[in-house]
């Protein structure tokens, strides 16, 4: 279910509530390549399944930042801002990433609204705790503290 929010006041009342998870998402090779390939990150442990599959991790990988610039993508399937003239990803507080994503596995999002503070006459900052879990992992895959504006 997606929260929908269409003021600052409302997104306000959120603060220190989980807020959901979105759908299962495949990652698959040819996005690993793609992000590769915008990147210019082509290490074996991300391209090259067949090497990949003697590694540590005992197949391709997805790049821990692929796994991070998922978040704006599938984060309105669990929150969404509305009546807004624009809002802006601002930057991240806090990033990890405890586990790999073998290529082929299916992502997840969570999130939770931290804060909410303005900062301006017609501006708001939230800050989201994101994480993404791997299906069948028992630690996360990207643990990150993600900050938004927004202007109204």
């Amino acid at each position: 279910m997606t929260t929908t929010v269409s003021s600052i006041e409302e997104l306000t009342k959120l603060t220190g509530q989980h807020l959901g998870y979105s759908d299962w998402h495949v990652i698959d090779q040819a996005q690993v390549n793609l992000f590769a390939d915008a990147t210019g990150d082509h290490q074996w442990i991300h391209v090259d399944p067949e090497r990949a599959a003697s590694g540590p991790f005992g197949g391709a990988i997805a790049h821990g930042y692929l796994t991070l610039s998922i978040i704006p993508s599938i984060l309105h399937e669990v929150i969404r801002v509305e009546g807004f003239k624009f809002g802006v990803n601002y930057g991240c507080n806090k990033v990890r990433f405890p586990s790999p994503v073998k290529v082929g596995s299916k992502l997840r999002l969570g999130a939770a609204v931290a804060s909410v503070e303005s900062v301006g006459p017609d501006a708001a900052q939230a800050v989201l705790d994101i994480t993404i879990e791997t299906e069948g992992s028992e630690k996360p895959s990207c643990v990150a503290q993600v900050v938004y504006r927004y202007s109204w």
